[in-house]
């Protein structure tokens, strides 16, 4: 055995070692974008070993399996980078590209040998692919920095595999034989710049593995299955830090809180199931119609809040009517049909100097208000008057 074995070893070994860690990671996760990048790089392993190490067949047929394995690769890394962001994974543009480079490779094999032509013919073609991805995540917004690392590790790939072997063959002319192949600067660049792609790439992909990973526990945390609002721990942390900017940038913003009428009582007459299904379907009413940007949560059995930036008092009351006066049909499909469920609703505006825990208690009275004032309502926070001193001029 000679070094350039244990080079040949090199490509394959990462392949293995990535597509077992991506493997693990699926088992965890189970999304199909990690499965994608562990099928990538068993593909990549597999390529390599036949291409370096595997035996050679009559008229090198064992180079067509391992540049399938290679553009397979590559098919199954875009995928997985493009999967990650829910984006439609272009499958019949890449099986296109993919077969015309096995075509023209075929060619360059079998009718009119050509080393450059093969290496030109599944270069280009992997490299359009990479192309690909860059097209898919151009337009969409990179707002955390792995998401530029992937876009990048795509756009490197694509001129890696495009420009390289065009640079490389017009410096160093073509080869004549595979032994002059293997010992090209060509093929030793290939090795290396391979390797260390593939180590980049799954790396930017397990760091975005893991993001996507700490922000669904952060979801799973923050959010009320039954609802599928924020639970109260979520609203808190998602409202208090939208206020303060709203406070900051002298933006407008309200507070609602809202309590269903009677609740115990429902549950007492018709069970909890049919309480349970009054809060899931108010909390689809209010993602319905929900302004952009608006903070909801279930901060209680029965109790919710909702933030209101960019939000008035008569732009906030308007809102509020709606969701009260759209919950029985929000609920008519769930509940039984002679139950009419209603909600008393308590708002507050923000001003300078309010804090969240001052917005929600304004906003507490004025749903001690509504409760008082006969429920079902809407009722909005008025400062006490100020008393002054009796006595003096």
């Amino acid at each position: 055995m000679n070094g350039q074995f244990f080079i040949s070893l090199l490509n394959p070994g990462i392949g293995l070692l990535f597509a077992v860690a991506f493997f693990l990671l699926w088992l965890n996760r189970r999304e199909r974008y990690v499965a994608y990048a562990a099928g990538a790089y068993t593909a990549s392993a597999i390529a390599f070993l036949i291409q370096d190490v595997g035996p050679v067949l009559p008229m090198e047929l064992q180079r067509l399996p391992a540049n399938i394995g290679f553009l397979l690769t590559g098919v199954l890394f875009a995928a997985a980078i493009i999967k990650r962001y829910a984006l439609p994974v272009p499958w019949r543009a890449m099986a296109v590209t993919v077969g015309v480079s096995i075509t023209v490779f075929i060619w360059f094999l079998l009718v009119h040998p050509s080393i450059a032509g093969r290496i030109l013919s599944i270069s280009i073609g992997a490299g359009i692919i990479a192309i690909m991805v860059v097209r898919s995540l151009w337009p969409i917004e990179k707002n955390h920095i792995i998401d530029r690392v992937l876009f990048w590790v795509a756009a490197m790939s694509a001129l890696n595999l495009i420009i390289r072997p065009i640079v490389l063959l017009s410096l160093g002319g073509g080869f004549d034989n595979y032994v002059g192949f293997q010992q090209s600067v060509y093929w030793t660049t290939v090795q290396f710049s391979q390797a260390m792609v593939s180590i980049l790439a799954a790396i930017s992909l397990m760091v975005a593995v893991a993001i996507d990973q700490i922000a669904e526990l952060r979801r799973q945390v923050g959010n009320d299955d039954l609802s599928g609002l924020l639970n109260r721990r979520g609203f808190e942390a998602q409202a208090g830090a939208v206020l303060r900017r709203c406070i900051d940038e002298a933006r407008p913003v309200a507070l609602m809180i809202a309590d269903l009428d009677r609740f115990k009582q429902v549950n007492d007459t018709y069970g909890h199931a049919v309480g349970d299904a009054i809060i899931t379907a108010f909390g689809a009413h209010v993602r319905a119609i929900g302004p952009a940007g608006m903070v909801a949560g279930r901060i209680g059995g029965e109790e919710f809040a909702l933030l209101l930036p960019d939000a008035g008092i008569d732009t906030a009351r308007q809102f509020a009517e709606a969701v009260r006066t759209g919950l029985h049909a929000a609920c008519a499909d769930r509940i039984p049909a002679r139950l009419c469920p209603t909600t008393s609703i308590g708002l507050a505006v923000g001003v300078p100097g309010t804090g969240l825990s001052v917005l929600m208690h304004n906003a507490d009275q004025a749903l001690y208000d509504a409760k008082r004032g006969g429920r079902n309502c809407v009722r909005a926070f008025t400062p006490k008057p100020v008393r002054l001193a009796a006595g003096g001029n």
